[in-house]
């Protein structure tokens, strides 16, 4: 197929947040649209993912884009023909004290105020649940019964094709290598098969989403990090319906898979990848790779999951998978115009919840990028947040691995980072 010479956008990025994109602009808005991915789809971080979808986040909107992203998961099959592995089996999240239990019961009046029925189980209903589980120091847990997991590669594949159906026309091993710029604004995408004229552009580059970003002079706040999991063999009595789990104070979570379990965690002292590049550019031909295994840093989930299901202490790995997968200085994705150009839009860093986001990021993002305003209240995502301060790659490094580490801890009001200081000071610091 030709490269068009003409599209009225231009979505760079054939990872499901690409391919959402591609597919609500084309779906929804009749839009005439170009995606361009540099490899082949899927295959920058979105292969990789591990596939939980949860839902609740402290934020109403968010919330209810995660809600979308369920609702059409469930129904895409219907339309497109192709598989997409979701499954509504529902998410226990452990509270082991009282501080984790008193965070759940304000998440389940929070839950309920956004429509959700989250209910909070004693440890005994969450052994009749999870019979494998090792229950004896829980204090309660958390049950979301809508929250679920899918294959994202399958996802996306799917999400493609229904872009397809609906006019969009997706090109693989087609790299962006700049743009034609006048007066703040893109006119052109140069890629490595031709130029195209274009109206407006949707950066969902991944993690390289900074490098794609900074040709047009725009600043997208990443870093890579390493992320593992293991894919265990099968493990007897383990229902193929299992709800997934979340253990927050295990910094552990956990997900059935063809009989065994996909479990990784959030480590305090995550690695972030030092690519060697300048800048620390992730490298173009970086497609369906991952890192080599590092059991001796994953020891540490290994020990705490076996104590949450002993059954793991018994059983073989099947694989380990550790990639990299985009984080930001604040633990929130990133959606919105650039203020550096006023016709480039992002959709990145989704700190390995890209799979929960990917439907219904790609919804809010199709119409902000037609409006050119955000459907929802989306500020606590909007890229606008950011300041001069994350154009500085050493910062937003130091505060993302932090940021990162506290994935799964408490989060207590009015806590402050620790990393990062003192940038920033007042008049009367000394």
């Amino acid at each position: 197929m030709t490269l068009p010479s003409h599209a009225e956008i231009v979505v760079i990025g054939g990872g499901i947040i690409g391919c959402s994109t591609a597919y609500h602009l084309a779906r929804d808005h009749k839009a005439d649209v170009v995606l361009l991915e540099q490899g082949k789809l899927t295959s920058g971080s979105t292969w990789h993912a591990a596939g939980l979808v949860g839902q609740l986040r402290s934020s109403a909107s968010i919330t209810r884009v995660l809600k979308y992203s369920v609702e059409l998961y469930k129904g895409l099959e219907a339309e497109t023909g192709l598989a997409t592995g979701w499954k509504m089996t529902g998410c226990l999240r452990l509270a082991t004290n009282a501080d984790r239990w008193t965070e759940f019961k304000r998440l389940a009046t929070t839950a309920k105020s956004f429509g959700m029925d989250m209910q909070l189980l004693s440890p005994a209903e969450v052994k009749r649940m999870w019979p494998l589980m090792e229950t004896g120091d829980l204090v309660g847990a958390s049950w979301l019964p809508t929250d679920g997991q899918a294959s994202p590669s399958d996802i996306a594949q799917s999400l493609a094709k229904g872009a397809r159906m609906h006019g969009a026309k997706l090109f693989e091993d087609v790299r962006v290598t700049g743009f034609t710029m006048k007066d703040g604004r893109i006119t052109a995408v140069k890629t490595s098969r031709g130029d195209i004229a274009c109206d407006k552009v949707v950066n969902c580059a991944g993690q390289w989403a900074r490098q794609v970003g900074a040709m047009a002079g725009i600043n997208v706040p990443l870093q890579p990090v390493k992320h593992q999991y293991i894919i265990t063999e099968r493990i007897e009595g383990l229902a193929n319906d299992a709800p997934t789990i979340r253990d927050p104070d295990r910094r552990t979570y956990f997900k059935e898979e063809v009989g065994g379990l996909v479990m990784g965690g959030y480590e305090p002292n995550p690695q972030a990848w030092a690519t060697g590049l300048p800048g620390g550019d992730v490298p173009n031909d970086w497609e369906f790779r991952l890192f080599d295994d590092d059991y001796d840093h994953f020891e540490q989930h290994m020990s705490q999951a076996i104590e949450r299901v002993p059954a793991l202490a018994h059983v073989g790995v099947k694989q380990m998978i550790n990639g990299p997968e985009s984080f930001t200085p604040d633990g929130n994705f990133i959606l919105g115009v650039a203020p550096e150009c006023a016709n480039m839009f992002v959709g990145a860093g989704f700190n390995a919840f890209g799979i929960a986001s990917g439907g219904g990021a790609g919804w809010v993002l199709a119409q902000w990028v037609v409006d050119g305003e955000a459907p929802l209240d989306l500020w606590v995502v909007d890229i606008r947040r950011f300041s001069s301060l994350h154009r500085d790659r050493d910062w937003v490094r130091d505060r993302t691995l932090e940021a990162y580490g506290k994935h799964y801890t408490i989060g207590f009001p009015h806590e402050e980072y620790l990393s990062g200081r003192p940038r920033i000071v007042s008049p009367l610091y000394e």
